[in-house]
């Protein structure tokens, strides 16, 4: 996206704020996003399905004192754009009065946009990103023997420019890419078929996994599933694998939401300043870190993003808060508009390896099922496949087994987070060991 595409959206935001204003809006705030996009996929060596996305579109939110109204278009014209604005100031005149409804607080804006490096195209064509995606599959296809179908590999490249603007007088914006590279095959052993994937994302394409180890690694998990056994119910210890890890954190930051907390339907309800995990836990979320997934100079309400910890020692330091939540709650935004940036929790520095011999004998889980996680209780119990692991080896693959307990003990009884966080994604974490779960089987 071009610095004349970026002047060419803040001249929308800022026409359409002004437009607001002459509707007799007291406050406005508007955001607009662009992207282009190429996703290629193949499959059994031929290709299967190319798209071209190039799309836009603009929301906009007016209040009238505390009465709010929303619209959003996808034409970009002065006429469409009137029009919209028109609607919001109409829902805004007939919807009632709400106290915690408007802008974020002035005085939270962001007054300096860093560049934080998250703008790199990847000039790549349709048959370039099509003679990657073959070579990840084949590679794939060519690893065992047993890998004896493919649900294919593809290539995705996007680049997208958001800008927001409000009333306060802020507007601002900025450009990202993201790439991504992904495969799953099929193994089969006698009537046996297992399946598996993997995958590499990255704001820089020259900083994606190479195509031929993205395939290897999905034939790799793919094949080391076979001969999956069903186990006995039991209470062992658990390791959860560093790419299942951070569904455990996504958990926590849910119950940390504001909308969730003045519902009351959050497991962790008046837990600010508790000690929810042992003292050695850490977890930050760092808004600013150079080319990361999640990262961003502002909010999707103009706040300043900034680094700071949810947890420290142990201790819950912080909520995860909108401004409206935030008036809700009694208390001010944390610059969460639209969610976490780049969060992490501090490793114990245990190799995998490590994890398993720490463990002894348990359950290593590497994919999760379902949806049972309760976010009022914290109640947790979800479908599971994995390895059963004996004096600290990978003893065999196990499936159709449920792994349960509850949030709040299974964030107490956290033992150890493993060094080996260089798992894509905004979560930054390594495997966790848990003192002890219900593993439920035969």
């Amino acid at each position: 996206m071009s610095n004349q595409e970026m002047g060419h959206l803040q001249q929308v935001v800022a026409d359409l704020l002004d437009e607001a204003k002459k509707q007799g809006a007291s406050s406005a705030e508007a955001g607009v996003h662009a992207q282009q996009g190429l996703d290629v996929n193949v499959r059994l060596g031929e290709i299967e399905t190319i798209e071209h996305t190039n799309d836009h579109g603009l929301g906009v939110t007016v209040y009238f004192g505390q009465r709010k109204g929303s619209a959003n278009t996808t034409d970009l014209s002065p006429e469409a754009i009137r029009e919209t604005v028109a609607a919001a100031c109409r829902i805004a005149r007939y919807t009632s009065e709400d106290p915690a409804a408007g802008l974020a607080e002035a005085g939270l804006m962001a007054s300096d946009i860093p560049d934080l490096d998250l703008n790199h195209p990847w000039q790549i064509d349709a048959q370039g990103a099509a003679e990657i995606a073959l070579e990840c599959e084949s590679a794939a296809r060519d690893f065992d023997a047993r890998i004896n179908n493919s649900e294919g590999a593809g290539v995705h490249t996007q680049n997208s420019l958001f800008v927001y603007g409000n009333t306060h007088g802020f507007v601002g914006g900025y450009p990202t890419t993201r790439h991504s590279m992904s495969c799953a095959v099929l193994a089969g052993e006698g009537e046996q078929m297992q399946r598996d994937f993997w995958y590499t994302t990255s704001r820089v394409p020259e900083k994606l996994q190479a195509a031929a180890e993205v395939g290897r690694e999905a034939a790799r998990r793919t094949v080391a599933r076979l001969g999956s056994r069903k186990i006995k119910t039991t209470e062992c210890p658990v390791i959860f694998r560093a790419d299942i890890a951070p569904s455990l954190l996504r958990s926590l930051f849910g119950a940390l939401r504001g909308a969730s907390l003045y519902r009351k339907a959050s497991f962790m309800l008046d837990q600010l300043g508790e000690s929810i995990f042992p003292d050695w836990v850490i977890i930050d979320e760092d808004p600013h870190l150079p080319q990361g997934l999640s990262s961003a100079p502002f909010d999707n309400e103009g706040v300043a993003t900034q680094h700071r910890k949810i947890v420290d020692t142990g201790v819950l330091q912080s909520y995860v808060l909108d401004s409206y939540s935030a008036r809700k709650l009694g208390m001010q935004t944390t610059g969460n508009a639209g969610g976490l940036r780049n969060t992490r929790i501090d490793s114990t520095g245990e190799s995998f390896e490590e994890l398993l011999q720490r463990m002894g004998t348990g359950l290593l889980v590497t994919e999760l099922m379902g949806q049972g996680s309760n976010p009022v209780t914290g109640d947790y119990s979800r479908g599971a496949a994995g390895f059963w692991v004996e004096n600290g080896e990978i003893a065999y693959p196990v499936e159709e087994i449920t792994v349960a307990g509850n949030l709040r003990q299974m964030y107490q009884d956290l033992l150890a987070v493993g060094a080996d966080n260089d798992i894509p994604g905004s979560v930054d974490t390594g495997s966790w060991l848990i003192r002890k779960m219900t593993v439920a089987g035969n």
